[in-house]
């Protein structure tokens, strides 16, 4: 048995599961991001409390047997079909925590805030159940699940603009003030295709880390999530701040989206942590593995940066697995060195995988980053408050 830190897979849209072997086959309906999208809306227009419920709890059961002690989930159907609120405006968002928890999984719920479609284009189609009239509505629901899970330790809440295309200047100001001003987590979606960067640029003269750097919105509760297009400034401005970046791999490649220069991200000092995102594959390893794996196709060599602190490769991307993904959801964990006091902690069955059966214990970590499939995972050390 092998101890490791908790996986944390921090960006998930669990309802995204449902799409899951729909969007595969002919290219003229499925053959980029936004035809994707297209059928993604799809099921997310379908959505009841009941069905984004089941959902979230199949996700979250396959997560929790992958080794993953905790999600961020980037949470944004929050009304009904045609937009209407629900009586109880948070219902949905609740709805996904209890998920979250009967799964047992920690959860930092990220309510995410959607104002238009782009710069003059009004919500259309399953938009309208993620917008919201004002950014004070938004902001008040976050207020709400904060007020409401507040003595659970389980449950962090963060907020989240969906992108710099689908909120106008003056709601990101108001989101990143009071992000600061509580001290939430702040995550976004960023650069993640170049259709987004030309917009921010039409917009707002700026790409889009310029444009969050220029309105204070950048420190360590930011996080950039995909991160697949920066410009090497944009990912020094992130490091600066001490900001974080969640690559999602499985989901990037499943989408085309491209390879983040995660080499140029390391250099300026950016923490990197991983996520689910779609739930197209729920393997966390897999996730951290291609941290490493898919630089090594972009870079065309092996070993693509040499870890800090004395650690092994390895450890270094079980250490963004974990430990950095709970710091960019809010938890208070400490890794010095080699080791970390963060708890949940997994523990990992290597004999449970016939591969690896014969490893040392010296290179047991190694062997469950770059070969690790048919494996099984216990929780241990629930307890958060540490």
């Amino acid at each position: 048995m092998l101890s490791v830190p908790g996986f944390v897979s921090a960006h998930s849209h669990a309802f995204q599961r449902a799409l899951r072997g729909h969007a595969e086959r002919s290219v003229t309906t499925s053959g980029t991001f936004w035809s994707w999208r297209h059928e993604m809306y799809g099921v997310a227009r379908a959505l009841t409390p009941e069905s984004i419920y089941a959902w979230s709890l199949r996700a979250y059961r396959e997560l929790a047997s992958a080794g993953v002690v905790a999600v961020g989930e980037f949470h944004y159907v929050h009304h009904e079909a045609d937009g209407t609120p629900y009586g109880e405006r948070t219902l949905l968002a609740d709805t996904v925590i209890r998920a979250a928890l009967d799964a047992g999984l920690h959860i930092a719920l990220l309510r995410v805030a959607y104002a238009r479609g782009g710069l003059g284009v009004p919500l259309e189609d399953a938009q309208v159940r993620f917008g919201d009239a004002s950014v004070d509505l938004v902001l008040a629901d976050v207020d709400t699940l904060c007020a409401r899970w507040r003595d659970d330790p389980r449950v962090r809440i963060g907020v989240a603009p969906h992108s710099v295309r689908a909120v106008p200047v003056e709601w990101l100001r108001a989101i990143g003030e009071h992000a600061r001003v509580h001290a939430l987590p702040l995550h976004i979606h960023v650069a993640e295709q170049q259709a987004e960067i030309d917009a921010c640029v039409q917009e707002h003269g700026r790409r889009p880390v310029e444009l969050l750097a220029d309105l204070d919105m950048l420190n360590d509760r930011f996080c950039a999530v995909h991160a697949t297009l920066l410009a090497d400034h944009e990912a020094r401005l992130l490091g600066a701040a001490r900001a974080n970046v969640c690559a999602c791999p499985t989901t990037e490649r499943d989408l085309g989206d491209g390879l983040a220069d995660l080499a140029a991200l390391r250099r300026a000092g950016v923490r990197l942590c991983v996520g689910a995102d779609s739930h197209v594959l729920s393997d966390h390893i897999e996730e951290v593995r291609a941290l490493e794996t898919h630089e090594r196709l972009r870079l065309r060599r092996r070993i693509t940066f040499e870890p800090d602190e004395g650690r092994t490769l390895a450890e270094q991307l079980l250490l963004e697995g974990s430990v950095n993904g709970a710091r960019a959801l809010g938890w208070n964990v400490r890794a010095q060195g080699r080791t970390t006091t963060m708890r949940p902690r997994t523990r990992v069955c290597l004999d449970a995988d016939p591969s690896l059966a014969d490893v040392d214990d010296e290179h047991a970590p190694d062997a469950l980053v770059f070969s690790g499939s048919r494996l099984r995972y216990e929780t241990l050390d629930v307890d958060v408050r540490a």
